[in-house]
């Protein structure tokens, strides 16, 4: 039996969605399959996720008629991996190659295949991803549609022009390592004011959580949420101007527009 979907690299991302789509229960492990070619990275996923179709290359007949592939390797790689994707006959791909133009990849894919890029992140292992799209060339409505019910399946979907896929892989594709660097600060943090260190973990994990739950559920704007924890002349606001006085917020802006423009030099 053919496969709703082939997810070609077992790499961190291809693999994070690989097990996001079968912990939400998008389709059966056998109506999956993952092209990878480092034998012990296949046949750990394999192991991982029982019933699954690892394949060390991929073949004409894998994919059904109405399914499609995610790309999900390095950009170096990206195209000769798309053309065997195209011989193999599948219609649509999702490309999550960084930096990766869907111009590049419709060149060596057969007419009238369908690129849809997409810029995911690894909370989609836990079925809370942030993923933005956008259609190449010849992509249809019915064709985003496609690719928003597989991403979906992992988190939120946005569609926007290719153009802002850079911005988006340095705000929300990288995004999460920057909470998880915040994240490391501030357990650090409470362990030199006295902490033990699991309780410091288990102090910021739980605030990072519900402050992240507080801002989804509310709809406030962050400025709100901040500015109601913040006394005049209290603990919060001293707080607040030691990371001002450092140029925190600056910090953040810098590192997204360096993130940004990585990500177009990427694609030259």
């Amino acid at each position: 039996m053919a496969v709703k979907l082939v997810v070609v690299g077992g790499g961190k991302m291809g693999g994070a969605l690989l097990s996001g789509l079968l912990n939400r229960r998008w389709a059966p492990a056998s109506e999956l399959a993952l092209v990878e070619p480092i034998p012990e990275r296949r046949a750990a996923l394999a192991i991982e996720h029982e019933g699954l179709v690892a394949l060390e290359a991929l073949e004409p007949g894998v994919v059904a008629t109405e399914g499609g592939a995610i790309l999900a390797v390095k950009p170096d790689v990206a195209e000769s991996a798309c053309r065997a994707v195209g011989a193999a006959g599948v219609t649509r791909v999702i490309s999550i190659v960084a930096g990766m133009p869907s111009h590049r990849l419709e060149a060596v894919l057969p007419d009238g295949v369908a690129v849809i890029r997409a810029m995911p992140n690894t909370p989609a292992l836990v079925g809370a991803g942030m993923t933005a799209i956008s259609g190449g060339a010849s992509v249809r409505s019915a064709d985003l549609d496609w690719a928003e019910g597989v991403l979906g399946a992992v988190g939120a979907v946005v569609r926007l022009p290719e153009r802002h896929l850079d911005a988006v892989t340095a705000l929300s594709g990288s995004g999460p390592a920057y909470f998880y660097l915040v994240a490391e600060a501030l357990i650090e943090a409470g362990v030199l004011a006295g902490l033990t260190r699991d309780i410091s973990r288990t102090l910021v994990v739980e605030t990072l959580f519900g402050s992240a739950k507080l801002l989804v559920e509310t709809g406030d704007d962050p400025e709100v949420l901040r500015a109601s924890v913040t006394s005049p002349g209290g603990t919060t606001a001293a707080a607040l101007r030691a990371l001002e006085s450092r140029a925190v917020r600056s910090a953040f802006i810098e590192a997204v527009a360096s993130a940004a423009e990585r990500s177009r030099n990427l694609a030259r």
